[in-house]
């Protein structure tokens, strides 16, 4: 069946001064089917979708892990988040897929600067947004004027609540792109890796917990000290047989502890977040983590971070208990990588044949397009 672009969409286009062929206008399509996002909102999509539009350029991470012959075939826009927050794997992409980088890139759903007359010209048939741009989407009648001119909007979530919302968002990923197979593939995967530590942990009832501080790309601003509180960092390192010492202060997924409260709390363990933010923090004093990073740099800046008065002094510092992880596994479906890294820190002893560095080879070799490249994590002591 034959479909031409919709008389709505065709108005609002033409009042937008926004002309299109006919040919362009005009797609083979199939009866539209309900698929159901992380928000539980039940919506009907012509599938496969053809023409893809990322609220968030970062959620390439999870589609190239389910589209691996050419991830960017479908994808017509993105964010322009993934070349400013996470610039070694952009170029990494754009390396092997250069066209990624002519793609229009997007301001920000969730920051109220997504421009919609500029992504109706590209015609998508879906916007994927993340979970958090739902409040700004609805104060901006996002989804009503998408839907308006055929254009359906999902969310997903890698970040808000990732341990619960990644295996339904690469669900729905995997629809989207007819790609269900290896969708589900991944999920097991997943599945299986992180049952490598909760397992080990469950059988372990009286098992020791040490106090952990995540301390949030410090060095990104001079302000002490951002954190995780009951999700995302925070949830891993509770199923990694730690306390998380956010879980108990903050409300919410992201919040601030006071140096005052570290010092008194004295943590057993210090886990910074760090990533490559050369182009949003230029000349910072964060560590720089990611694919190819330069781990002695990195070592370097962890140590002076580790010198800030509100860890200088505690135990985690004194025994050379502090790590820093890329920042990014925040917001990615490979957090697993992350649960067995930050396992092993905590329980060396129980955990001391778990190789994280393996596992994320694995996942590279098995379902992404893009080789390997080690820099994901450093420790303050010797080699990682």
């Amino acid at each position: 069946m034959t479909s031409c672009l919709r008389p709505s969409r065709r108005n609002l286009l033409g009042a937008l001064g926004i002309g299109l062929p006919l040919a362009a206008a005009c797609r083979t399509s199939a009866a539209p089917i309900t698929v159901t996002d992380v928000l539980g909102r039940k919506v009907a999509v012509e599938l496969p979708v053809r023409r893809v539009l990322l609220g968030e350029a970062r959620q390439i991470h999870a589609i190239a892990a389910l589209d691996r012959d050419n991830p960017f075939a479908r994808i017509v826009g993105w964010g322009e988040d993934f070349e400013k927050a996470d610039p070694d794997s952009y170029r990494i992409y754009v390396e092997r897929y250069p066209q990624a980088a002519a793609l229009p890139k997007f301001g920000s759903a969730a920051a109220g600067s997504f421009d919609i007359e500029k992504a109706i010209s590209l015609q998508p048939d879906v916007l994927i947004l993340n979970f958090e741009a739902e409040r700004a989407s609805a104060e901006m009648q996002l989804v009503e004027k998408l839907a308006s001119v055929g254009v359906a909007v999902l969310y997903v979530d890698f970040r808000h609540a990732p341990l619960r919302n990644t295996e339904p968002s690469l669900r729905v990923l995997g629809q989207l792109f007819g790609r269900e197979d290896v969708a589900e593939r991944l999920i097991a995967f997943r599945a299986d890796q992180i049952a490598r530590v909760t397992s080990p942990i469950a059988a372990m009832p009286d098992l020791k917990r040490p106090l952990v501080m995540l301390d949030r790309i410090p060095g990104y601003s001079d302000g002490c000290c951002m954190s995780f509180g009951q999700e995302n960092f925070g949830l891993m390192v509770e199923m990694a047989g730690g306390r998380n010492l956010g879980s108990e202060l903050l409300p919410g997924t992201f919040g601030t502890i006071n140096p005052e409260t570290i010092i008194a709390r004295d943590p057993d363990v210090v886990i910074v977040t760090g990533g490559n933010w050369d182009t949003l923090a230029p000349g910072g004093e964060w560590v720089g983590l990611g694919p190819g990073a330069d781990l002695s740099v990195a070592r370097r800046k962890l140590a002076a971070l580790a010198q800030r008065p509100a860890f200088m002094h505690g135990k985690a510092v004194a025994e050379r208990r502090v790590y820093a992880i890329w920042h990014q596994f925040y917001n990615s479906p490979y957090q697993f990588v992350a649960l067995q890294r930050i396992a092993r820190w905590l329980h060396p002893e129980l955990f001391g044949d778990l190789d994280a560095d393996e596992t994320l080879r694995e996942l590279h070799e098995r379902f992404l397009p893009i080789p390997y490249r080690p820099g994901y994590w450093v420790e303050l002591k010797g080699d990682n």
